[in-house]
């Protein structure tokens, strides 16, 4: 039998917040959601089936859109993962389409004419999240908070917004690209300090935006 991990938060009164899967204080909260232990994740979009395409032809796509914007390859993927389960005819309920799930209007601003064209798609959303992550100054996890819930969201609450699917986006792709995408992370305006990430001795994983002194 599989354990799902549960994530759960700590905020301070200065504004620190911690991300944990195995607490050991009892001040911190359920973030109502779990981790899975498995890769397996639910888009959160309308599947619509597209018979005929393949992951191989659309791994190329995310390959090169990657490489031409500068992202790594498993962010891409990691979103795409999320945001469609790999369905290029994916709508959402609030309308938005394709692979990465442009909304029209931003699909516009981004010169993207099909959003049901998989390079389309992908070049386009891959420009809007490196635009985000740049906005952000390199921080990870608002960068994806702005691409699920929007940049004023993000900038009105000053960090990720207490939005329980928005919470949930950022963690499960966080989850699935690994704790790299926590090192060396840049303060904004919007996030006042970087986040980091350490595994205590007992193998439980913190997130927290608090630097750890050398022992």
């Amino acid at each position: 039998m599989q354990v799902q991990a549960q994530v759960v938060q700590l905020g301070e009164s200065d504004g620190t917040v911690h991300l944990t899967n195995a607490p050991s204080d009892p001040r911190y909260q359920r973030l109502g959601l779990a981790l899975p232990p498995s890769p397996a994740v639910t888009p959160t979009a309308v599947i619509s089936p597209v018979p005929g395409r393949t992951t191989t032809s659309i791994g190329a796509q995310i390959r090169d859109a990657a490489e031409r914007h500068g992202l790594p390859e498993e962010l891409v993927t990691a979103v795409i993962r999320v945001e469609s389960g790999f369905n290029p005819r994916a709508v959402s309920r609030k309308g938005a389409r394709g692979l990465m799930q442009l909304m029209p209007a931003t699909a516009s601003q981004l010169g993207v004419r099909d959003a049901f064209d998989p390079a389309e798609n992908i070049d386009g959303g891959v420009r809007h999240l490196r635009g985000l992550i740049e906005r952000f100054d390199n921080n990870l996890p608002l960068a994806l908070a702005a691409y699920n819930a929007g940049e004023r969201a993000v900038l009105q609450y000053r960090g990720i917004p207490p939005y329980p699917e928005t919470q949930q986006y950022v963690t499960r792709i966080l989850q699935i690209v690994g704790g790299e995408a926590f090192v060396g992370l840049a303060s904004s305006e919007a996030a006042q300090t970087p986040t980091y990430r350490f595994v205590e001795d007992d193998g439980a994983t913190v997130y927290t935006n608090i630097p750890r002194r050398a022992r």
